[in-house]
């Protein structure tokens, strides 16, 4: 396993009277980041949300039993924290009266599906993300070129831990993520009542990769209405399935002002869930698969290396089109994404007249070390 980014950020947190929330879909590595942190640590106590007992440890839990449980433990990590009813409440209570215990909770769903309650967390906690593995990540692991000669490679299979440490049974090891990922932790949701147009759902926003979505067309598509649709995708959110990207504006004319482009979180469950893994040479997609893999590799880099920073998609009634806007410290920049690295754009017209100064970039396998590391 190669380092994760949040290592050294974790470590700089604790004891600051705040519970540590490790967010992220299962099986990226949460758990074994902490162990990595605290194998060595004998006053770390281990609690599984996913076990029956230790849910109902919670149901009544006080802060003198809590104490009696942890005993001289002063780091509490509880895993799959999602699965324990008000968690929210739970940790604010232990964070507020044992403040010289250290909470830390990962989750594979935001803590407020489900009646799951987050708010009473709000200014007691650090919160991050942790994705699948990172093209910088695994650049650091193994050097530049080796990992741009795995592009095609991973826009197929994606960065799955457990894929990419088990070449030649990635379809195999995919296929047992995307159900256990998908059935137990979404599709057993209280809220999807229609499992089966959910899984129709996810291969309409598969086919429809990079393309604005309509919430309408997506629920004809799948027998859905509109607002069940938004409601789902919501959901699909919020277990790090798929992500939502805004269409940017600053109110020009014929601006799309309110669309969405829908991302996966990782190229593997993308086409897992459309089953294909032809070779990106036999494909006709293969420029979806890029914009998916450099929009979220992006968003990784960006979250990571803690910059705050603005992004949308740009789009116009007439179809031109800038695949991602940022904007940090009041400066614009554009990026056109493109898998052929011979392929030349010219700039929207529209674009260039009205955001004169904003410097337009096209993004390739051939120097796509200067958008991701």
């Amino acid at each position: 396993m190669v380092l994760r980014h949040l290592e050294s950020t974790i470590r700089n947190k604790l004891f600051q009277k705040k519970a540590i929330l490790i967010m992220g879909p299962r099986q990226v590595g949460k758990t074994t980041l902490l162990k990595k942190i605290f194998h060595q640590n004998t006053d770390t106590l281990w609690l599984n949300g996913d076990e029956t007992d230790i849910q109902q440890l919670f149901e009544n839990i006080s802060a003198k039993r809590f104490q009696a449980i942890i005993g001289k433990k002063n780091i509490v990590i509880i895993d799959e924290a999602q699965r324990i009813k008000d968690i929210g409440l739970r940790l604010k209570l232990i964070t507020d009266t044992l403040p010289e215990v250290q909470i830390i909770a990962t989750g594979s769903s935001s803590f407020e599906l489900a009646q799951y309650v987050n708010e009473p967390l709000t200014g007691r906690k650090w919160e991050y993300i942790l994705y699948p593995l990172s093209f910088s990540e695994m650049v650091n692991h193994h050097g530049l070129l080796t990992e741009k000669r795995m592009l095609p490679h991973r826009l197929l299979y994606g960065y799955y831990p457990e894929v990419v440490n088990n070449e030649g049974n990635e379809k195999e090891i995919l296929r047992q993520l995307s159900d256990s990922y998908l059935y137990k932790d979404v599709l057993m949701l209280d809220a999807i009542k229609k499992p089966d147009k959910v899984l129709r759902l996810l291969q309409a926003l598969a086919l429809q990769l990079g393309s604005q979505v309509s919430y309408n067309e997506l629920g004809n598509l799948c027998g859905l209405d509109s607002k069940t649709v938004e409601k789902y995708i919501g959901i699909l959110e919020k277990t790090f399935v798929v992500f939502r990207l805004s269409s940017f504006s600053r109110n020009v004319r014929n601006e799309l002002k309110n669309s969405k482009k829908i991302y996966f979180f990782d190229n593997g469950i993308r086409n897992a869930v459309l089953a294909n893994f032809n070779q990106v040479e036999n494909r006709n997609d293969v420029g979806a698969l890029w914009e998916n893999f450099l929009v979220s590799e992006r968003i990784k880099f960006l979250n990571y290396h803690n910059k705050w920073t603005n992004y949308w998609f740009w789009r116009t009634k007439e179809q031109h089109e800038l695949d991602f806007i940022e904007e940090s410290d009041g400066q614009l920049k554009a990026y056109e994404f493109k898998w052929n690295h011979k392929a030349k754009i010219k700039p929207p017209a529209k674009f260039v007249s009205h955001y004169p100064n904003t410097p337009i970039e096209v993004i390739n396998p051939a120097n796509v070390e200067d958008f991701l590391l």
